[in-house]
């Protein structure tokens, strides 16, 4: 089975509980972390996270809306990019 991965970028003042917000957003919709990297850069945050939702019932554009509501409230810029925007943009 196919695994329909996105890839998701958080960036902006440093503040608790981002890791949470983001990672019980997709936890709630049954998305699986594949994977995150996260960093403190000068008092700003900055995460890439690699996402599984082939198990989700919502669609990337209802994720990415939910994820804006968070960086509305938190102050932050995330980014929700489907991994075929990556494969398409390295194809030789």
């Amino acid at each position: 089975m196919t695994k329909e991965l996105v890839f998701i970028t958080v960036i902006g003042k440093d503040q608790k509980g981002i890791i949470a917000n983001i990672s019980n957003a997709v936890f709630k919709h049954n998305i699986n972390i594949e994977d995150l990297n996260q960093k403190i850069m000068g008092g700003y945050f900055v995460m890439t996270m690699l996402a599984d939702t082939t198990d989700s019932p919502i669609t990337i554009s209802q994720l990415k809306e939910e994820l804006a509501q968070i960086e509305d409230r938190l102050g932050l810029k995330i980014q929700v990019q489907h991994e075929n925007i990556f494969k398409a943009m390295h194809r030789v």
